[in-house]
């Protein structure tokens, strides 16, 4: 594995602190129309808690992605890898906070063992085993590459692991047993459906092609 492999998706100790404080930051709220802060320990289901730990997961790695592209990108994919790494890591924080109310673990040992899809599990150590997320094969070559190369190689990965995240926020949707979850994983489900519309026109702009899905 490369240096931006993640075993077992664990995060470095600085961006555990940088979530913790995101998710206070934010009241532990999942709408600024919701009386309760957080789902009670009594009402969480494996949904709900693997949900928010595997998505943290998940986001990480997209914040990861968007760290990789330089500050000279051109000012249309500088716009939407800014957005997404302000949208995901603020949805971290809310997520961590939601599993620090629960007293759950922030890491799953089992990831993606809650979800379902078409009569199987996603289930597994790697990073590869949640849906759309990029190798460290993949991550090595978008570190290393530069000007319109970096920039078609980030819209194919993202375009990708926004579908994942899709494929998971949608599971969530229907399927988390707190209404408040339900919400936001709906609303992660519209905000990534429309970044997609967006990057898939840029990556079409640039004459690139969407990678296949699933990996």
């Amino acid at each position: 594995m490369t240096e931006f492999s993640l075993r077992r998706w664990w995060w470095p100790a600085s961006v555990l602190v940088i979530t913790l404080i995101i998710g206070l930051g934010l009241g532990l709220a999942i709408s600024p129309d919701d009386n309760t802060a957080a789902p009670s320990q009594t009402s969480a289901t494996a949904v709900d808690i693997g949900f928010a730990q595997d998505m943290s997961a998940h986001h990480q790695q997209a914040v990861m992605m968007t760290d990789m592209m330089s500050a000279d990108s051109a000012p249309d994919v500088r716009g939407v890898v800014d957005q997404i790494e302000a949208v995901q890591s603020r949805e971290i924080g809310q997520m961590t906070g939601w599993l620090q109310m629960l007293d759950a673990p922030l890491q799953s040992d089992q990831p993606m063992s809650w979800m379902t899809h078409d009569g199987h599990t996603h289930t597994g150590s790697a990073p590869a085993a949640m849906p759309g997320a990029a190798t460290g094969d993949e991550l090595t070559a978008l570190h290393n590459a530069s000007g319109v190369e970096a920039e078609i190689l980030f819209l194919q990965l993202m375009i990708r692991h926004h579908q994942g995240g899709i494929d998971m926020a949608a599971h969530a949707s229907q399927e988390a047993g707190n209404p408040q979850i339900r919400r936001a994983a709906t609303g992660m489900v519209k905000e990534q459906s429309e970044e997609i519309g967006v990057m898939t026109v840029m990556l079409d702009q640039r004459g690139g092609a969407p990678l296949p899905y699933p990996a």
